[in-house]
C-alpha cells in the first residue's frame, strides 16, 4: 500500500476491523517514513451479473447508479449514510445470491422498493413515483394505501 501523502511503498498496519456487516475491512495505517496516518477499506471482489434493462439491452451492473438512485429517494429524510449502504449491501448480495450471470433491471427496481420500504416510507413512496411511473393521485393513493396495511 503506497502512502497516500509521500507515496512511500512501506506503512504498517495500526488496526484492522469488520464493517459493512463483515463484507469489509477497515485498516488503519501508518507510514513508517512520514509518520502520517490513513484509513483503507479492503473488500472481496465479487463478480455481479450483467443488467438486462428494459429495452433488452444488457450492461454491467453500476453500483454508483444503485446509490445514485438511492440517495435520491432518501434525500433530506432521516436516513443515515450507513443505513444506505447496510441496504445497498442486502441488494448486492441478493443480486449474487442467485447465482445468475444475467438479471432483469425490474429486480433491482423491486428489490430497492423493498429495502426503501423497511428504511424511510416517504422515501419508498418518492422511489415508486418514479418508478412506476405514476400519471395521477390515485397511483400515489394506492401505493399509501399499501404501505398501511
Amino acid at each position: 500500500m503506497h502512502c497516500p501523502f509521500c507515496s512511500a511503498t512501506d506503512t504498517k498496519v495500526i488496526d484492522s476491523r469488520l464493517v459493512a456487516d463483515g463484507h469489509q475491512v477497515r485498516r488503519r495505517r501508518e507510514c513508517t517514513l512520514c509518520h502520517e496516518r490513513f484509513t483503507t477499506f479492503e473488500g472481496a471482489e465479487l463478480v455481479m451479473p450483467r443488467v438486462i434493462k428494459q429495452d433488452g439491452t444488457r450492461q454491467p451492473f453500476d453500483e454508483d447508479k444503485l446509490r445514485g438512485g438511492m440517495l435520491r429517494a432518501v434525500e433530506k429524510r432521516p436516513v443515515s449514510i450507513d443505513q444506505i449502504e447496510q441496504a445497498l449491501t442486502k441488494i448486492k448480495s441478493t443480486l449474487r445470491g442467485t447465482g445468475e450471470r444475467e438479471i432483469d433491471s425490474a429486480m433491482i427496481g423491486n428489490l430497492m422498493m423493498e429495502q426503501l420500504m423497511v428504511l424511510d416510507k416517504v422515501a419508498y413512496i418518492r422511489f415508486a413515483s418514479v418508478y412506476r411511473a405514476f400519471e395521477d393521485v390515485s397511483q400515489f393513493g394506492e401505493a399509501i394505501a399499501k404501505l398501511q396495511k
